[in-house]
C-alpha cells in the first residue's frame, strides 16, 4: 500500500509538471500569435475515444485503484501526451461501468489539444471516487450506453470505444445484442482484458481474452490488449492508447493477443 501511494504521488506529481509546461507553452503560443488567429488555426478532430472502465462486483478496491491510477498515469505518461499532441489533439470521455443501468461518466467530453489539457483530464480520473461496487458484469448495457454517449461527440475522423474488464457478460444482455440493437457501423470497439498475473492464473484464464476477442472486439483495425493481472494495467493501457491513437503498429513490438 505504501508502494501504492508513493507510485501515485509521484504521478501526481509528474503531471503537476505536466500542467506547467503546458500552460507555458500555451501562453508562449498565445503572446506569438496574431489577436483573432485562433479560429484559424483550429484542427479538426481526428479522433473520438471513449474510455469505458469495469467496476463490477468481480473489481475488488486495490484492483480498482490500479485500475483509475493506472488510466491516468498512461494518459499523462511522456509518450502517450507526445502522441495525442502529433494527431493535433483528441477528443475523449470516460465512464465507469456495472451492472444494467448502472453507467456513470467520470470525464465528460473534453478536447485534448494540450498539455495542460491532458493533465487536467488524467489528474480528473486520478481524483475520481468509484460509482458503483456490488453489482454485476453487464456488458450489452455498457456498450449501448458507450454508443449513446458517442453520438455526443464532435464530427471526428474516427469514433473508438476502448472498453476495459476482466469477465464476460453475466447480466442482461450481451455484446451481440448490442450490435445489433445499436449502430455501431462508424464505431470500432477494442477491449482490454484484465486477466490473472503469471503466477496465479488458474486453467482456463484465458476464457475472457477469448470472449472479448470473439463477443465484445468489433469494428474496423478493432484489437483486444490484455493486461496481466491489475498490477499490468497501466503498461496494458498505454500500449493500447497508442495504438488507438495511431503511433504503435502492429509490428512494433509482440503482441499478447
Amino acid at each position: 500500500m505504501q508502494r501504492s501511494c508513493w507510485k501515485w504521488a509521484s504521478v501526481r506529481a509528474d503531471l503537476r509538471v505536466v500542467g506547467a509546461i503546458g500552460a507555458a507553452v500555451a501562453l508562449g503560443a498565445a503572446l506569438s500569435a496574431a489577436p483573432g488567429t485562433a479560429s484559424a488555426t483550429a484542427q479538426p478532430c481526428r479522433l473520438a475515444l471513449i474510455l469505458a472502465m469495469d467496476v463490477s462486483a468481480s473489481v475488488d478496491a486495490g484492483e480498482y485503484r490500479l485500475m483509475r491510477d493506472g488510466t491516468a498515469a498512461a494518459l499523462a505518461s511522456d509518450e502517450v501526451a507526445a502522441a495525442i499532441l502529433s494527431l493535433g489533439g483528441v477528443h475523449m470521455s470516460v465512464f465507469e461501468w456495472s451492472g444494467r443501468q448502472r453507467q456513470r461518466i467520470v470525464a465528460d467530453w473534453s478536447s485534448l489539444g494540450d498539455l495542460a489539457a491532458i493533465a487536467r483530464f488524467a489528474g480528473g480520473i486520478a481524483d475520481q471516487q468509484r460509482s458503483f461496487h456490488q453489482y454485476p458484469t453487464a456488458l450489452g448495457s455498457a456498450l449501448g450506453f458507450a454508443q449513446r454517449l458517442m453520438r455526443e461527440a464532435p464530427p471526428c475522423d474516427r469514433y473508438v470505444v476502448d472498453i476495459a474488464g476482466d469477465g464476460p457478460n453475466n447480466h442482461g444482455f450481451g455484446p451481440a445484442s448490442a450490435y445489433r440493437a445499436f449502430d455501431f457501423s462508424a464505431i470500432t470497439v477494442n477491449g482490454l482484458v484484465v486477466t490473472p498475473g503469471i503466477d496465479e492464473a488458474p486453467a482456463g484464464a484465458n476464457d475472457a481474452v477469448t470472449y472479448y476477442r470473439d463477443e465484445v472486439r468489433n469494428g474496423p483495425d478493432a484489437f483486444i490488449e490484455v493486461a496481466l493481472g491489475y498490477g499490468d494495467f497501466e503498461r496494458a493501457m498505454r500500449r493500447k492508447l497508442l495504438r488507438e491513437i495511431g503511433v504503435l503498429s502492429l509490428s512494433a513490438a509482440p503482441h499478447p493477443e
